[in-house]
Parts: structure tokens; C-alpha cells; sequence
């Protein structure tokens, strides 16, 4: 019993240990992205969203009569928050999307991944747009609403899910590579005949590890 509590006690630790580092380094550092540039517009785009949807609930949700006075601090976090989204976004857009920045495709060619960046440039610009006119009830404030009904009401279809599964799955493979396990794929040599014949792709089975540069043949630009 005292070996079991103590690997149990071992593999928790083990467990918060990988955790802690998964939220720090790979959820709120976005340690993910290769490129500086990429890492920071996401994280522009990423705090800045969280700013502008809280400071967005308190106002409407707490001060919404007219008898409620909505302290200063809100309008400036909601503008804060807008403007980073809207720096990382067209930033990203614009210049560091890899259909523009690697395959030179037009940033004006648009497909059903774009859904959600697109979506939440429409809202945040138009809400922007909007609070700048002075608010009220008119033709912005509708094509504000309607495209956030699209950004939350696309979640399923766009890219917006990521924000769910990608910690899971970061989680995930710091767990497999501290295990042992490494996903099932051979880390160590394919001269190993057992190392081998775990290979999922038989074409690689007698491939040799040192394959070339690969994709580092260039410092990576847009991922």
C-alpha cells in the first residue's frame, strides 16, 4: 500500500507539475508559435479579447440602468482591450497570415478557417466605430450586433473552439512525452528493429534519422 500511495501521490505531482507549465507556458505565453512576431499578435489578440468581453459584461450587465454610474476604469479597459484586438488582428491579417506571408496569396482571399478572425474583426471594429460615433440605435450598432451573434454563433464551425481543445491537447503531450509514451512514435533510433516495427508509417521504418533540414531550411515565418 505504501508503494501505491507513494507512485500515486508521484503521478499527481508529476501531473499539477505538467499543468502549471501547460497554462503558463503554452496558454498564457502562447509558447506554441516559433515566430516572435505571430506570438506577439496573438497575444495582442488574445488579452485584449478577454479585456474588451469582461469589461463588456460588467457594463452591461452592472450598470445598465440610468441610475447606475459606471466607474471610469471599464470604458478604459473595454477601449484598451478593443484596440489590441484590432492591432494583433490586422496585424495578423495583413502581414503574418501564412497564405500571404509564405504562399503569396492576395490577403483579400478569404476561406471558411478566416470565419472566425473575420468575425471578430467585424465586431470589434464596428464596435469601436460605434462608441467613437457617440452609440445610440442606427445601422452600426445592428451590424455590430449581428456580427457578434456570427462570431459567438460560429463557434462550432470556426476557429474560436481552439481556445478549448488546444490546452487539452498541449496538456496532452507533455504528459506522453513524460511518460515515455511519446504518442506510440519511435523517439530514440529506427536502427532499433523494435523501434521499427512500432512505426505507424512503414515507408519510414527504414528511413535513417538524419533526413536533412526539412522545414528548418528556413528560420519559420508564420507559425
Amino acid at each position: 500500500m505504501r508503494v501505491k500511495f507513494d507512485e500515486l501521490t508521484w503521478r499527481a505531482t508529476e501531473g499539477n507539475t505538467l499543468g502549471v507549465q501547460t497554462a503558463v507556458v503554452d496558454v498564457l505565453a502562447s509558447g506554441e508559435f516559433c515566430n516572435t512576431r505571430r506570438r506577439v499578435a496573438h497575444l495582442l489578440g488574445m488579452y485584449g479579447f478577454m479585456l474588451y468581453v469582461v469589461a463588456t459584461a460588467v457594463m452591461v450587465f452592472g450598470y445598465s440602468t440610468d441610475a447606475a454610474s459606471t466607474p471610469g476604469i471599464w470604458p478604459a479597459l473595454w477601449w484598451i482591450g478593443a484596440l489590441m484586438v484590432l492591432v494583433g488582428g490586422y496585424w495578423f491579417w495583413f502581414f503574418i497570415r501564412v497564405d500571404v506571408a509564405a504562399e503569396g496569396h492576395s490577403p483579400w482571399r478569404l476561406a471558411k478557417a478566416d470565419l472566425f478572425v473575420l468575425s471578430l474583426l467585424a465586431s470589434v471594429t464596428l464596435a469601436v466605430l460605434w462608441a467613437a460615433k457617440g452609440g445610440g440605435v442606427g445601422i452600426l450598432f445592428w451590424l455590430y450586433i449581428l456580427s457578434t451573434v456570427v462570431l459567438f454563433g460560429g463557434v462550432p464551425w470556426s476557429k474560436f473552439a481552439h481556445m478549448f481543445f488546444k490546452p487539452a491537447a498541449a496538456f496532452e503531450k507533455r504528459v506522453s512525452k513524460a511518460n515515455g509514451t511519446a504518442e506510440n512514435l519511435p523517439t530514440l533510433t529506427r536502427d532499433d528493429p523494435a523501434q521499427q516495427a512500432r512505426h505507424s508509417m512503414e515507408l519510414l521504418q527504414n528511413a535513417p534519422m538524419d533526413m536533412g533540414l526539412g522545414i528548418k531550411r528556413e528560420s519559420p515565418r508564420h507559425y
